[in-house]
């Protein structure tokens, strides 16, 4: 409970808002009940940070692969997964902004990306042969996954998820021959 807590309080008001005292009245709790589990603040932190890294990474990759189907699919599995978990990419986005000041959480974020680039471009590679061209796709999803959130144009007559799925069907095209 502590930690789901603590996650919200950080999506909702970053670091400075995962305080023992305030996690324990958001909880019904006393403060007390709080060092029963952790030693300090710093060791609750560390602790979402792995339920992040588990939730945001590896169950999602968990889902995906227990999709089948070929490389194609599991990129549409993976960008309808990654776009609708609101509560994943809030905390993500708060991890994001966290690790400009803090160096750990910098190199923790660092791993997490790392590793789902390194995620996205199997699946890629399954498709496309041609290692830039995995490059570049796997970094326009990745960023259209992040940025997304930020985004405010209109798209026409068309909804942004309307959009998204054209950008997902240009994405897992064939590439282009050589």
């Amino acid at each position: 409970r502590w930690v789901e807590a603590g996650l919200a309080a950080l999506a909702a008001g970053g670091p400075e808002a995962v305080r023992v005292e305030p996690l324990a009245q958001s909880l019904g709790v006393t403060k007390g009940g709080f060092y029963w589990h952790f030693a300090d603040r710093r060791s609750l932190l560390d602790e979402m940070l792995d339920v992040w890294e588990r939730t945001s990474t590896d169950e999602v990759i968990e889902q995906v692969e227990a999709g089948g189907g070929d490389g194609r699919a599991a990129v549409g599995r993976l960008f309808a997964l990654a776009t609708s978990a609101e509560a994943v990419l809030t905390t993500d986005l708060a991890v994001r902004d966290w690790s400009r000041r803090d160096p750990e959480v910098a190199d923790r974020l660092r791993r997490v990306d790392n590793r789902r680039m390194e995620y996205m471009r199997s699946l890629f590679r399954t498709f496309c042969d041609d290692e830039e061209e995995v490059e570049v796709r796997c970094t326009v999803a990745f960023a259209l996954w992040i940025g997304n959130r930020f985004m405010a144009a209109e798209h026409g007559s068309r909804t942004r998820a309307e959009v998204l799925e054209l950008t997902v069907a240009a994405l897992t095209r064939p590439a282009p021959a050589a």
